[in-house]
């Protein structure tokens, strides 16, 4: 008895810390509005790995923003390594200061996101195609804004809560 409350306390505290808080980076500058940052014309180079790590895709991203109101649209156009191409356009509006709410074609529901700092924090749940099958994953998306043109990307794809991949970008906006 005294093993296992011993096991589920260490796996409790393990998965405690596997979580962070949007609030941690309340103080990190530059501080990150997407709008600003995703207005106009963004690249992104990206990769998909399983959960062992091991890199499955490749890919590059034209993104188009354009901010109308308390909405940004993002026209994303994806190329990845094997020449497949997929579009995804997100309409994102802001609801409050620092809260995001967003629609896509291929996204169940909707996104809600999170921003303080150089931080935001995005969670969707997406059909992905994988295998000649259809998976409907939840995505834990993390931004952090490097500096005013670059801003690095980590996203977990989870199902019933276990990790099955991580998607890793780089953006780099064009000189205004």
């Amino acid at each position: 008895m005294k093993r296992l409350l011993m096991l589920s306390l260490l796996l409790m505290m393990q998965l405690a810390g596997c979580s962070a808080d949007i609030a941690d980076y309340r103080q990190q500058q530059p501080t990150l509005d997407i709008f600003q940052y995703f207005q106009g014309e963004t690249q992104a180079w990206g990769m998909v790995q399983d959960r062992s790590g091991k890199q499955l895709r490749r890919f590059h991203v034209g993104i188009n923003g354009d901010v109308v109101g308390d909405t940004l649209i993002l026209n994303e156009r994806f190329v990845y390594d094997d020449g497949e191409k997929q579009q995804r356009v997100w309409r994102i509006r802001r609801i409050a200061a620092g809260h995001y709410e967003g629609t896509a074609g291929d996204i169940e529901g909707v996104a809600r996101g999170r921003a303080e700092g150089n931080a935001f924090n995005w969670h969707y749940s997406m059909n992905v195609k994988a295998n000649g099958k259809t998976w409907l994953l939840n995505f834990d998306d993390w931004m952090y804004l490097q500096d005013g043109n670059h801003l690095f990307n980590k996203t977990e794809m989870k199902k019933f809560g276990i990790t099955f991949g991580t998607v890793t970008l780089f953006f780099s906006r064009k000189a205004q």
